[in-house]
Parts: structure tokens; C-alpha cells; sequence
């Protein structure tokens, strides 16, 4: 085990934290805030003092109690992607943290298989908030993971209404196809009609950004285990009870941060499953274009996002940008849908798709309302949820991760109290 902090001292099942009714929300810091909520438990308004209610954070009320025997970890988190390892690094801070990852590396999924783009304009309004959110760790911390990159949508005849859409979506200016062939020589003047530039996008050092986190949650004494998948969850002695193939953990909290694989971990757990659904995106890496140097090239979106193209390495990589739901698994690319997909590519520009270097495919998993899931569970005690990433996890990772340390700690978000609502899962009690 790395690190010597000691697991935090807590009393026994329900002394200081009863599970509560289904639909409401776990009890705030006194003297911190609570939610107001209405019918259905989906919490509204803004945040209000507890002062009054003697209600106690999950953590902060446990210092001083009791030792609970056999406890291993103040926080055991499940799932080793993006979400869990920015989980670990905000988490670590409050007390003993353990992470596991099911498979042999972290990130071996959906985070293994990204895009890394941040655009800031891409997605719901909800999702942007994120974006905002963790703009300047992405920036800043430890010197930034973000470069230069720029975008650019394509559209041709018939696509107008999409390319308009996309455009004041994503805060686009349309130009002259001329002056978009200056920037992407290889557009095809005669099938592409309609061009718009951004430079509000930027690659991420998604390698670097999943080391940082890990750096920092080490350095708080966090624990990370790979090759340890979880065989079962119970609730006993007022801990979360985990064995897995490497021995038996016991916490205090349990956060699900399992991609794919969250509804799973929560039935696990004894508790709902909210209707999160994993969608396949395949990818295909190709040779540059014979005689370009693509490095500056912006990353190309179809208008409607019907596909993507972005320069890696100095090849490129294009998306069918499918989204073709899943059931959890180690997703791989299909062939017809790559082809299809390279073939709306090849579509508007003059240089033919000659070689595949490589191919893959991940899992995006979005909520029923496609907005992230970070919170405290309605009716599990001591159950936190930070899944649902859809296709934005690198891009809201650090943002997402402070929303769910304020949960777990107790202090009140940086967010907008409609967003924070929009994010948690009391939004899908009946």
C-alpha cells in the first residue's frame, strides 16, 4: 500500500448516517448548505444553510468516532478511467483512497481510445458548464495539457441546415471555401459548399493529464491497483465491503466511477440501475495524404458530425462519429461502419483513403438526458456516482472531479445550483 495515511475513524451502520428515504438527498455539513428539493426528490432552487438540522457531511462527521474494525480505506473508488484517476486526485485530500482498475493499465477503455479535444462549445449546456469548469486546471496545472489545434466544418450540398446548426453551436464563423482550402488542401471544391473556422479548440495530453492526476493522488497517499476487477459489493458494519481476485477492501465511501460498467457496479451494490447506455464510436488511423504535412491542419467535423478527421502523429485519424448502442464490453471497430464512414470523408476531399494504419472503437456512455451523473445515490448510504461521461470525460475531467469532492466533503460546488442539479442523479428518481 502506498502512502501512510490511516483510514478515518467512523461509528457503525446508521449511527451518524441512515440511508434515508428513496429519492432523498444525503444530509449537508451544518453549517454548510443542503439542497432544497421538490416531489421526486430532483433538488431545485439554490442552496440554503443547514445550520439549523444538525446534518453531517459523509466525511467530516466520522473524525473522532468509533474505529470500524476491518476498514481498509476511507474512499474505494471502482473504475480506473479518466473520471475514477481525476476522482482519486480531489478525493485524496479528504482521507485514504483506494482506485481500482478491472483491467492491466489505467484508462485501458473509452479513455484509451479519445479524440482529445477540448471545445470548450461542445455539447449541452450542462456539459459546457463542466467544460468551463475545468478549463484552467486543463491550461495551468502542472503547466498544461492543451495545444493548439483550431476547427473546421465541412458541408456540401443538401447540408446546409446541419452546417448552420453546427456553426452557432460551436461558435463557428463561416468562410470561403477558397480560404478553407488554403488552410486543408486536400477540400474537394467541387462537393464541399460551405466552410466555418474556429481556434477555440486545442489537443489534450491525454497521457499527460491521466499521469498528473495519478501523480497527485499518490502524493496524498491515494492507492491505485490495476488487474483488480470487483467480484462483489455489500453493505456491512457501516463500511462498503469490495472483493476482488487481490483480497477484500472495506470503506466508508464508495465511488462508482465505472464507465461502461456503472449500472453494473450500482445492481452490484444492492442499488438501481439509472439507464446509462454505452454507444460505440469506431476509428481509423490512415497515412497523410501523399505530400502534405498535416501537423497545423484544424480538426474537420461533417456538418451534422456524420464524421470527424483529426491529424495524429502525423497521420490522421477519422471517425464514422457512429454512435450505435452496447452492451458494456471491450469494444473493437466494425468494418462496414468504418468504411461508410471513410467513405463520407473521402466524399469531400480530392486525396483517396490509399491505407489503414490501425483501427479501434470505444465506449461513449451517456444518462437517458446525455448529461453527466455526479453525485451522492438516493437511496444507497455513502454511494457516489461519477459516470455517464458520454464523450466529454477528458474535457470535463478536473471540473466533474471538484463537483464530486464538494459532495463527498460536504462544501458547497463552484457550479450554478441548476447545473449541480442537472448533474445529479436525483434527477431519475420517480
Amino acid at each position: 500500500m502506498e502512502g501512510g495515511r490511516r483510514p478515518l475513524a467512523v461509528p457503525g451502520d446508521g449511527a451518524a448516517w441512515p440511508a434515508g428515504e428513496a429519492g432523498a438527498l444525503p444530509p449537508a455539513p451544518p453549517g454548510i448548505f443542503s439542497l432544497r428539493r421538490r416531489k421526486g426528490g430532483v433538488p431545485v432552487g439554490g442552496w440554503e444553510s443547514a445550520a439549523a438540522s444538525g446534518a453531517t457531511p459523509p466525511l467530516a462527521s466520522a473524525r473522532g468516532s468509533a474505529t470500524l474494525r476491518g476498514m481498509t480505506h476511507d474512499i474505494l473508488i471502482i473504475g480506473g478511467g479518466i473520471a475514477g484517476i481525476a476522482a482519486a486526485a480531489r478525493l485524496s485530500p479528504l482521507g485514504k483512497v483506494l482506485l481500482l482498475e478491472a483491467e492491466g493499465q489505467f484508462a485501458h477503455h473509452a479513455s484509451g481510445r479519445s479524440a482529445a479535444l477540448y471545445e470548450p462549445g461542445y455539447g449541452s449546456s450542462v456539459v459546457k458548464a463542466l467544460n468551463a469548469a475545468s478549463e484552467h486546471h486543463l491550461f495551468h496545472a502542472d503547466g498544461g495539457v492543451l495545444s493548439p489545434r483550431g476547427l473546421m466544418i465541412v458541408g456540401g450540398p443538401g447540408e446546409e441546415a446541419g452546417f448552420e446548426e453546427d456553426c452557432a453551436d460551436m461558435g463557428l464563423t463561416p468562410i470561403p471555401v477558397e480560404e478553407a482550402q488554403a488552410r486543408v488542401p486536400i477540400l474537394n471544391p467541387e462537393t464541399v459548399t460551405h466552410t466555418a473556422v474556429a481556434d477555440h479548440g486545442w489537443d489534450i495530453d491525454t497521457d499527460l493529464l491521466i499521469q498528473n492526476f495519478l501523480r497527485a493522488a499518490r502524493a496524498n497517499g491515494a492507492e491505485t491497483l490495476t488487474a483488480t476487477p470487483v467480484t462483489a459489493i455489500m453493505r456491512q458494519g457501516g463500511a462498503w465491503q469490495v472483493t476482488t481476485p487481490k483480497g477484500n477492501f472495506a470503506a466508508r465511501i464508495l465511488v462508482n466511477a465505472a464507465g461502461p460498467w456503472a449500472d453494473t457496479v450500482s445492481a452490484m451494490a444492492g442499488g438501481r440501475k439509472l439507464g446509462l447506455q454505452p454507444y460505440r464510436r469506431s476509428m481509423a488511423r490512415i497515412a497523410a495524404p501523399e505530400g502534405h504535412e498535416v501537423a497545423s491542419w484544424p480538426m474537420i467535423f461533417g456538418a451534422g458530425e456524420t464524421w470527424y478527421a483529426k491529424p495524429d502523429a502525423g497521420a490522421l485519424i477519422v471517425s464514422p462519429s457512429e454512435a450505435h448502442p452496447m452492451d458494456p464490453h471491450d469494444a473493437w471497430a466494425d468494418d462496414m461502419v468504418l468504411a461508410e464512414g471513410l467513405a463520407r470523408y473521402e466524399e469531400r476531399v480530392t486525396a483517396p483513403v490509399t491505407r489503414m494504419l490501425a483501427n479501434w472503437a470505444g465506449l461513449r456512455t451517456f444518462a437517458p438526458d446525455r448529461a453527466l451523473v455526479i453525485g451522492p445515490d438516493s437511496v444507497l448510504p455513502d454511494f457516489f456516482w461519477t459516470a455517464g461521461q458520454g464523450g466529454y470525460g477528458f474535457q470535463t475531467s478536473a471540473g466533474a472531479a471538484d463537483l464530486l469532492a464538494a459532495h463527498v466533503g460536504g462544501t458547497a460546488p463552484a457550479l450554478e445550483t441548476d447545473i449541480v442539479a442537472a448533474l445529479h442523479p436525483a434527477r431519475f428518481d420517480g
